[in-house]
């Protein structure tokens, strides 16, 4: 396997990347629909604050999101855009006490949160030794999508992040195809976005695979060898990763994880952190 990890450099880079919620004005609890749902328990419309968002805008049930039926909430990942909307966009003027920056609020949020998870995958992607020949153009687009963030409010929610997203797609799917062809005897053929739900893929060797978008709901994926498999968009809700190898996997985030399940045998990259639900019992662990 090649030396480089794609997640070992850039944790400091990376901060300003994850939701600190201590930071932020409940945005994911107000701003986002819900659909009652095996992930939520209640429907709620976008712009309608959850029940139990308190006053301190934290939430009421943190510690007992999941017996509570809101699993959903804690695979949410806001990439840290929560945090910028808040306390820069808006000057830490919360929807409460200035009403009036509510709805814009609100649908600034989702804009920015498109931006942070680009900005994410960005600095990932300048780590990578064998997409080297990408860098200058890589760079580009990472400080053009921070310029984004700093824009005023009026203009992002005016902005075409869909199509700033399409460019950097590309750039990231180049090098996401460079850093898998650096793989010794890769995993066979692509499996973009293939239906990977219910799949028997235990102990299997995905090295190198292209899983980009792929549905590996409830997949077994039990001591598989996920080393530079190219994650992006991939779904992972209750597949089973115990025992299963993701370091340096690309472009893989914590929602991701967050959505699987696994144990304390599952290897991850160092810029990810093993979600509290997951057991913690030893190999063999469901």
């Amino acid at each position: 396997m090649p030396d480089d990890d794609p997640t070992a450099a850039p944790l400091t880079e990376r901060a300003g990347l994850r939701a600190d919620c201590a930071n932020c004005f409940g945005l994911c609890c107000v701003a986002l629909t819900l659909t009652a749902s095996a992930d939520f328990a209640i429907d709620k419309e976008a712009g309608t604050p959850c029940p139990n968002l308190a006053e301190d805008f934290r939430c009421g049930i943190h510690t007992r999101l999941r017996p509570e039926g809101f699993s959903g909430c804690t695979v949410y990942d806001c990439f840290g855009a929560g945090q910028k909307v808040s306390q820069d966009t808006f000057g830490g003027r919360d929807w409460r006490s200035a009403a009036g920056t509510a709805q814009q609020m609100f649908q600034v949020f989702p804009v920015m949160r498109q931006l942070h998870e680009l900005l994410w995958y960005l600095t990932e992607a300048l780590t990578l030794k064998a997409a080297e020949s990408l860098h200058a153009d890589l760079r580009d687009a990472l400080l053009a999508t921070e310029r984004l963030t700093g824009l005023p409010a009026d203009a992002l929610a005016e902005l075409d992040v869909s199509a700033h997203r399409d460019r950097v797609a590309a750039l990231l799917l180049r090098a996401g195809e460079l850093a898998r062809a650096s793989v010794p005897r890769r995993a066979g053929r692509s499996r973009r976005g293939a239906d990977l739900i219910g799949a028997g893929l235990r102990g299997a060797d995905l090295r190198g695979a292209e899983l980009r978008g792929a549905y590996l709901i409830a997949a077994d994926l039990r001591g598989a060898d996920l080393r530079r498999a190219e994650l992006i968009g991939a779904d992972f809700r209750d597949a089973d990763l115990s025992d299963a190898d993701l370091r340096g996997a690309l472009f893989l985030t914590q929602a991701q994880l967050n959505a699987a399940r696994g144990n304390a045998a599952t290897r991850l990259p160092d810029s990810l952190t093993r979600p509290p639900h997951w057991a913690t019992g030893g190999p063999g662990t469901a």
